[in-house]
């Protein structure tokens, strides 16, 4: 899945410097870490997914689902035996692994808000 060659690393034909980049690369964005959260425990359809998210767009969601879809971090899932169709969303063996990751963000972001943001504005 991951490929080192001179001093960088591809994964799904993408080429990063370092690790790090590979990760951010993966998970990177304004939504895809809130997507991984949202799935940390649960599969959802993408109504369900999408209410827990309301200022994204449509259009972004279904990119970036369709992104973490080819990356091998979620998995979908379409029902199609009975109208109207159903479309759900969970994260793989693999996706599973971000757990702990997604979870320290959330921690750290709960941190700053409660050390570093002005409360009074």
């Amino acid at each position: 899945m991951v490929n080192k060659k001179k001093n960088n690393y591809e994964f799904n034909e993408k080429t990063y410097p370092c690790t790090t980049s590979l990760t951010m690369g993966i998970i990177g964005g304004k939504w895809k870490a809130a997507i991984l959260y949202n799935l940390k425990s649960k599969t959802l359809r993408y109504s369900e997914l999408r209410k827990t998210m309301p200022t994204v767009t449509e259009r972004t969601l279904s990119l970036q689902l369709k992104t973490l879809e080819n990356d091998g971090i979620i998995k979908r899932k379409v029902y199609t035996s009975k109208p109207p169709l159903k479309v759900e969303y969970s994260l793989t063996e693999f996706g599973q692994t971000l757990v702990p990751l997604l979870q320290a963000i959330v921690d750290w972001g709960k941190y700053v808000i409660e050390n570093y943001v002005d409360q009074d504005k």
